[in-house]
């Protein structure tokens, strides 16, 4: 049987209101508050929010009959364990990776030049190109630009196939684990860094960087999970070689992917193995030098502030370039419980 219709209930309490003017002969008077009859010695109010209450019974008892509650519901219910489901995976990645570059430090710069240079790939014309994992292609990753990468492409190789072994909702993209290899290397970086203030000691870093770093700026960048792979190459001629490009080439660069200036000086470590060269070239062009300096003084203070926050917020605008993120990505249907088989 179909739901109750709100509109069908309307003439029966317009009906009821007729019957009870015209059974006792008594005149309505319709106020703005409220319906009242106009007796002497009696009263039977009827308030506006009365009414309101009855057409908001009907209209709840017409969508529960069609269903909608119910399907609300499931919606709701099958949007937070996709969520569930989404977080779950990526906190296994996010440890699996943090302990692959625990082991292999050396590697750190290879992974932040590979992320820089899969997602430098980008036509802002064209709308092609970016964060697509296409690096991976051996016609890509052979290119001067991206010479002495293999290495860091290796263990993305190695984690993938750890990864999707443990995967319930289908292998990982190499789009998705490039870039979060790339996070799990800055984060490894800071975490250094607080462990160098602490005179090398590792539970009092892990303690400072816990307490003054920035790890809630990492949302944005933790929800861009979903980045699809590309079946192919990206065009020839697109990545600088970072290490031979003049500071003004490296510019034009940043600018043409929606960058700038003051990008290119916080993400100056993905752009070689040598940070302090790569700033002292930065530092010699006048719209990029103050930026070379104000993180360098940043990097000096405990908390590390500016110079973190800007980075992540450079770097996860830089790892969804050229992406539509699909949000509903390495998620799986849960099994119902068939409550007809329970024996009691």
């Amino acid at each position: 049987m179909g739901g109750v219709s709100f509109l069908s209930t309307v003439p029966s309490f317009t009906t009821n209101l007729t019957t009870l003017s015209s059974s006792s002969h008594r005149p309505v008077l319709i106020r703005c508050c409220k319906m009242e009859p106009q007796v002497s010695g009696e009263s039977l109010p009827l308030h506006r929010r009365d009414v309101l209450k009855l057409a908001g019974t009907a209209v709840g008892m017409e969508l529960i009959g069609n269903g909608f509650i119910n399907h609300v519901g499931d919606a709701k219910a099958a949007d937070l364990n996709q969520r569930r489901q989404r977080s779950e995976f990526l906190s296994k990645i996010k440890l699996m990776l943090s302990s692959a570059f625990k082991a292999k430090p050396e590697l750190v710069p290879s992974i932040l030049k590979l992320a820089l240079n899969d997602a430098m790939t980008y036509d802002k014309a064209t709308k092609s190109g970016g964060a697509n994992g296409s690096i991976r292609f051996s016609s890509e990753l052979s290119r001067a630009e991206n010479e002495g990468l293999s290495d860091g492409l290796g263990l993305i190789e190695e984690m993938k196939k750890e990864i999707d072994s443990i995967s319930k909702g289908g292998p990982i993209s190499y789009a998705d684990l490039i870039q979060l290899a790339g996070q799990s290397a800055v984060k490894s970086t800071f975490l250094a860094s607080a462990i160098r203030k602490c005179g090398g000691n590792e539970e009092k870093g892990n303690l400072l960087y816990t307490a003054y770093g920035s790890a809630g700026q990492w949302g944005l960048f933790d929800r861009n999970f979903g980045r699809t792979d590309a079946t192919e190459a990206d065009p020839e001629g697109r990545v600088p070689q970072w290490g031979k490009a003049t500071v003004q080439e490296m510019k034009d660069k940043f600018i043409a992917v929606g960058l700038g200036p003051r990008q290119l000086a916080v993400m100056s470590a993905f752009l070689g193995p040598d940070q302090l060269a790569t700033e002292q070239l930065l530092a010699t062009d006048p719209q990029v030098a103050p930026w070379v300096q104000k993180y360098q003084r940043s990097r000096e203070t405990v908390s590390q502030t500016d110079y973190e926050v800007d980075l992540i917020t450079a770097f996860t605008k830089l790892s969804c370039l050229g992406q539509q993120i699909n949000f509903e990505a390495y998620t799986y249907p849960v099994e119902r419980i068939n409550l007809s088989k329970l024996k009691l």
